[in-house]
């Protein structure tokens, strides 16, 4: 455990707390009243109210629409399942940048809607909702229908015996065992939808900023370090909140029923209402995600200002550099991403893998309390960690402003979570007797891992490899400020495309999407390859 924390706390808690000391520290002082003096301003308070509000409202709307999409999943085999599982998994993996491309695209000034009915939502909050219901479907169909498919369907079937009916017995037998599963999900989509950066900064305009938002502004716009500091306080506090909740639905969703093989549960669809409800998830996963992500490949492949039809014309300005947003040619990003995320990956993976071990061998709050802390770079403001690198590790022997590594590790801070969440139920469901018997005949703690636990884990291993590396292509808010001009990273040179004006820069940031759209399509539909039920771990 030694090394996950030495790298948790140099590369996460340091530059997290150097940030909130520049902030409230000043004069060898702490102004700790500067915290209500922020709180107490009408437009922070109105970012507040805006943060929590959209939250609420976008965690409501995806349970709505993704519950029926979850049991189809969960009890449900039918031909194209594992392709359409992934299909709704792909947005997940998407930078939130790319998410807010498509339904620019698709609901922006100019977009399809605009274009055949005149509806435009690209300053609206419905837009910014759909889009984090459209980011956030895969959370409840992973969450809640990875327990569901595992429900021993006789419970219920014993109250239908027993006279119940059909609703009476799904909300008194099946219910409860779910209610943890769909607490976890609301909470993880609560917390995303919370910390929304890329998705509300590019939909949203001026009129609509959540915390996140407000802290890059701050940081990066005003150099307002004080009330960016005392914002990055308020985010953390409501972040460890609601971990900490999650955990505890986490080990109530353990011992929620007897679980069985989910393979024994699926079934074809039977009767017309099964045919219809499946065919209403399949429309509703066609238009919610297919329709922005169709939108967006479209726009790429239309022609340049002054021309008609359709070609690769943005695709082919790629390949050069104007001199004003790039100082290469932008294609240099799709390359650049993929050496940074292969690097994020590897070493995701093996800080990951070591934590979920010693979280396997381990017990006690203490190792709960580590267990929840790794989630917290899902939450806390990733602004905040990528401006506290540029003024923490700057001085020897750390000195890496100027060092490429920077973008990694900053990249795999977020690939470390789902490493450990994909890692951790398979490891705790490896018979721990397998490695007492191998110390015994003499085997080191290493060669005990590599004989006994790596055969067992492999697979997961290579999914956690998968969602690391996909997570790592999209990280945007750390790298925005640490991605420098000559090496940007794909989401930060969509973003830089998309805040210059011109339809050669929108289109080339649509192109730019596209290709990291299919990258993280392709990793997706390699890890639905090698997937099994008893690998998918915890996402």
């Amino acid at each position: 455990m030694v090394v996950p924390v030495a790298f948790f706390a140099l590369f996460f808690a340091y530059p997290v707390t150097a940030i909130v000391a520049r902030g409230l520290h000043v004069d060898g002082v702490w102004q700790f009243g500067r915290i209500t003096d922020v709180l107490g301003q009408s437009d922070i308070r109105h970012v507040l109210w805006f943060t929590t509000w959209q939250a609420l409202a976008s965690t409501a709307l995806t349970l709505l629409i993704a519950l029926p999409g979850a049991y189809v999943f969960a009890r449900f085999d039918f031909p194209g399942k594992q392709v359409l599982r992934a299909v709704v998994t792909v947005p997940f993996v998407l930078p939130t940048v790319v998410v807010g491309t498509a339904f620019l695209a698709l609901l922006g000034r100019g977009g399809l809607l605009d274009e055949a009915w005149g509806v435009r939502l690209d300053t609206t909050v419905w837009a910014i909702l759909l889009a984090h219901v459209f980011f956030n479907y895969a959370v409840v169909v992973r969450t809640v229908g990875g327990l569901w498919s595992q429900l021993d369907p006789r419970q219920e079937e014993a109250a239908r015996m027993l006279g119940a009916s059909r609703w009476t017995a799904w909300r008194t037998v099946t219910l409860p065992a779910l209610g943890p599963a769909v607490a976890a999900a609301a909470l993880m989509v609560f917390l995303f939808t919370f910390t929304s950066f890329g998705v509300v900064q590019i939909l949203g305009g001026p009129a609509y900023s959540t915390l996140e938002v407000e802290i890059y502004r701050q940081t990066a716009q005003l150099l307002d370090l004080p009330t960016a500091a005392v914002l990055t306080i308020v985010q953390f506090v409501a972040v460890g909140l609601i971990l900490a909740v999650h955990a505890w639905t986490v080990r109530r969703r353990e011992s929620a029923l007897k679980l069985v093989d989910a393979s024994s549960v699926a079934r074809r669809p039977r009767g017309a209402g099964q045919w219809t409800l499946l065919g209403l998830v399949v429309a509703t996963v066609a238009v919610l995600i297919l329709l922005p992500l169709g939108v967006l490949i479209r726009r790429s492949f239309e022609g340049a200002a002054g021309s008609d039809g359709f070609g690769f014309a943005y695709y082919k300005e790629l390949t050069s550099a104007d001199g004003g947003a790039f100082l290469v040619p932008p294609i240099e990003a799709v390359w650049n991403s993929l050496q940074y995320a292969v690097v994020a990956t590897a070493i995701a993976v093996v800080i990951g893998g070591l934590a979920a071990a010693a979280l396997t061998r381990r017990a006690g709050r203490l190792v709960r309390g580590f267990d929840a802390l790794l989630m917290l770079p899902l939450g806390v403001s990733a602004v905040t960690v990528g401006f506290g690198f540029l003024i923490t590790l700057d001085k020897p022997p750390l000195d890496l402003r100027s060092s490429w590594i920077l973008v990694p590790l900053a990249q795999a801070l977020v690939g470390v979570p789902f490493v450990v969440r994909t890692m951790l139920p398979v490891l705790r469901a490896v018979d721990g007797r397998l490695r007492e018997a191998a110390a015994v005949l003499g085997a080191s703690p290493l060669r005990a891992w590599r004989e006994v636990d790596l055969p067992m884990v492999r697979r997961a291993l290579l999914i956690a490899a998968g969602f690391a590396f996909a997570v790592s292509l999209g990280e945007f808010g750390a790298t925005v400020f640490i991605a420098r001009p000559d090496n940007p990273t794909l989401p930060v040179a969509v973003a830089r495309l998309l805040g210059r004006a011109g339809d050669l820069n929108y289109g080339q940031a649509m192109a730019l999407s596209t290709i990291l759209m299919v990258v993280c399509a392709v990793s997706l539909l390699l890890l639905e390859r090698i997937r099994t039920d008893r690998t998918t771990g915890e996402f």
